[in-house]
């Protein structure tokens, strides 16, 4: 299956404060917050939300294609991914800018405070998914510049392409008639459970009517799973216990490229998202969302200690 990614590639800052924000925060005093953390580690990591997505999906044998804006500082990044098989030959450099950056500090209780400069990012609009041959047979629209997320899926719907519709990040930036717009024929929907509730506020759409208009929803829960719902099925993905706990960043991008790379090889619902449960757990265990390495027969070995279906993974060895 072709699959092409369109959303942010940015380079990630992440710090790690030694205590808790909530120790930090003043209630009442919150119209006037004015919060300084000293942190005691800082790292520079490739990130963004559709190379962490191919990343994940690179690894378990697929060959996603990536189309996005980015700046002169992007070089090494884009021979790093090539070199994990992801086709960057959409990957546009835009002359005189940056790559978008992603600011992150994480707290002892795996809270996460960010900020996001987007650099390259905010030109991702003067591409276009109708100029892409060949034709994708899905496309994921995922945290971009919010005209270039309406822009392509609106091209989606117009070229009758299959999509994924994944706004994450950018839901405090649009409004509910443009959520419940480009949630209008997607055949997925990807949230996590806070990000459920803001939209289901901002629309007015619980998750019936939401699957009125989307064929498959998941609503991933961090510790507690995720569930997927799809024609009156319900579908538990549980997580797998990790090794450790480093960093957060990026764990649901490492599950959607699970889930899209057992999607690609047709497995049901359920295979699709133990495999996407155990990249994330991958991701999870180490610092920044594309550090996570394994072979192939490495994965399929720890799924199988995990879960009892697992026979369809020996796909995943040839």
């Amino acid at each position: 299956m072709d699959i092409l990614l369109t959303g942010s590639v940015a380079y990630d800052y992440l710090m790690t404060f030694p205590g808790l924000f909530k120790e930090q925060i003043l209630p009442e005093r919150l119209e006037r917050i004015s919060l300084s953390f000293l942190v005691d580690s800082m790292s520079r990591q490739r990130g963004g939300v559709a190379p962490n997505i191919a990343y994940t999906m690179a690894l378990l044998g697929e060959r996603p294609r990536v189309m996005a804006t980015v700046g002169e500082d992007f070089a090494d990044y884009r021979a790093f991914l090539e070199g994990a098989g992801v086709d960057t030959a959409l990957m546009v450099v835009v002359p005189g800018l940056f790559t978008a950056s992603f600011f992150a500090t994480t707290d002892q209780s795996n809270a996460q405070l960010a900020s996001f400069y987007p650099g390259a990012m905010g030109v991702a609009s003067k591409q276009s998914i109708l100029h892409v041959r060949p034709r994708p047979d899905l496309i994921i629209v995922s945290p971009n510049a919010p005209d270039a997320m309406t822009k392509f899926a609106a091209e989606c719907r117009q070229a009758k392409v299959p999509y994924l519709y994944d706004p994450s990040q950018q839901i405090l930036r649009l409004e509910g008639p443009e959520l419940a717009r480009d949630m209008e024929g997607a055949q997925f929907f990807f949230v996590n459970d806070y990000e459920f509730g803001l939209i289901a506020q901002k629309t007015g759409w619980g998750l019936a009517q939401m699957l009125q208009h989307v064929d498959v929803v998941v609503v991933t829960r961090g510790k507690d799973g995720a569930d997927l719902y799809t024609g009156g099925e319900q579908v538990f993905i549980p997580t797998v216990p990790e090794r450790q706990i480093v960093d957060p960043t990026g764990v649901g991008d490492a599950f959607r490229g699970g889930f899209l790379a057992g999607y690609a090889r047709g497995w049901d619902w359920t295979l699709c998202g133990q495999v996407g449960s155990l990249a994330a757990v991958y991701c999870l265990e180490q610092k920044g969302p594309q550090n996570h390495v394994y072979t192939r027969a490495e994965f399929v070995k720890r799924f199988r200690e995990h879960f009892e279906d697992a026979g369809k993974l020996n796909a995943l060895l040839r």
